[in-house]
């Protein structure tokens, strides 16, 4: 068997070792948290954030370690874009998702404010540990201020207790090893994915950046699309917006600050390629956000179809210089003057129509 063929294995067994490791981190930090009587509230906004955010961040800090900050950058760039434009497109495609309305006046404006800010500090084309320590002391505020504001009473079926009658003992070892296991299996898996996409985007002559704007982002935020998906299945729209938005902020504010805190002296790079067009569109999907949340106070179908649109003309945009490159210039002027004029349309639309509908209530 070609090492081509099997580097394509080790990639979808990655995955696949990537999604099951961050399950079982999210078990064990439940069971543990539990038994050691941290407050349910706490799990939610903390652990299981960190858990299904987990394969971001080893994937990334694993590229780091190995000399590719191209693949670290671009897989928090390309989770959160494929967070909003799939996950919320996908999820509001099987049933409308309501939306609560602080979403509407905190999270969304928050997760606007630090996406811009992380294009504003990566401009430079350096993210240092200084700007890594700003991140993570937003992170750490943000964590303070929903612990003090959120209703200690919400029900959060992930932090849900077992009734089975264990022995404390029992359950504390069962947690432990679900929380090493997870560790392990988020190492090896994040190594394994590593390893096979460099070797996939070398054999192709494909740039890392594209790898990881993709394939690699795609395969972490796995766990996202899964929760949201099964959330909204079961009528709980509000957490399957709360997971994106929440994950947006973690992979920015966790991930790609621990990561830049990593690198040390040296600063993460990143590349020109990724401040000139994938921070920006990372932006704008935060941005298209609100327009899209004010509809009647939640996401219909149609606009899910058009955010899972805008995914499908950005990885066709990533794939099309390697397809024909001769349809470029046309793909370009279906972009320019057709698709973001009527997008612009439709946004501004909503946009008057939330304010004149508020203004006269």
């Amino acid at each position: 068997m070609s090492k081509e063929i099997i580097s394509i294995f080790e990639l979808i067994i990655g995955i696949v070792i990537l999604f099951s490791g961050g399950e079982f981190f999210v078990r064990g930090s439940v069971e543990l948290a539990k038994i050691l009587k941290i407050p349910q509230l706490v799990i939610g906004l903390t652990i299981v954030a960190l858990g299904t955010s987990s394969p971001e961040l080893f994937v990334s800090l694993n590229s780091l370690y190995k000399g590719s900050d191209a693949l670290a950058v671009s897989n928090v760039v390309g989770s959160n874009i494929f967070n909003i434009f799939v996950v919320l497109g996908l999820s509001a495609l099987i049933s409308p998702l309501k939306v609560d309305n602080r979403l509407l006046k905190r999270d969304v404006p928050l997760l606007i404010g630090v996406s811009g800010a992380v294009w504003g500090i990566s401009s430079s084309g350096k993210l240092s540990w200084q700007p890594g320590l700003f991140l993570l002391f937003i992170l750490f505020i943000n964590t303070i201020w929903e612990i003090r504001k959120v209703n200690e009473d919400v029900n959060d079926e992930v932090a849900k207790i077992s009734n089975k009658k264990d022995s404390i003992k029992s359950k504390f070892f069962i947690a432990l090893v679900n929380l090493f296991g997870g560790i392990v299996l988020l190492t090896f898996g994040s190594n394994l994915l590593v390893k096979s996409a460099t070797y996939i985007a070398q054999y192709l002559g494909v740039n890392e950046i594209i790898i990881g704007l993709t394939i690699v982002s795609v395969g972490t935020s796995l766990p996202e699309l899964i929760t949201s998906l099964v959330a909204t299945f079961r009528g709980r729209t509000d957490l399957a917006i709360g997971n994106v938005i929440g994950s947006c902020l973690l992979n920015q504010l966790f991930v790609l600050s621990s990561c830049a805190i990593s690198s040390g002296s040296n600063g993460l790079v990143v590349e020109s390629a990724l401040i000139n067009k994938d921070f920006p569109i990372m932006v704008i999907s935060t941005l298209v956000c609100m327009p899209i949340f004010w509809t009647k106070g939640k996401i219909s179908r149609l606009e899910g179809f058009g955010l899972f649109s805008c995914y499908i003309l950005y990885v066709v945009d990533k794939i099309i210089p390697y397809i024909n490159i001769l349809l470029i210039p046309y793909y370009r002027i279906f972009i320019i003057y057709l698709f973001i004029p009527i997008a612009t349309l439709v946004l501004t639309f909503k946009s008057f129509k939330f304010y004149y509908l508020s203004k006269n209530n």
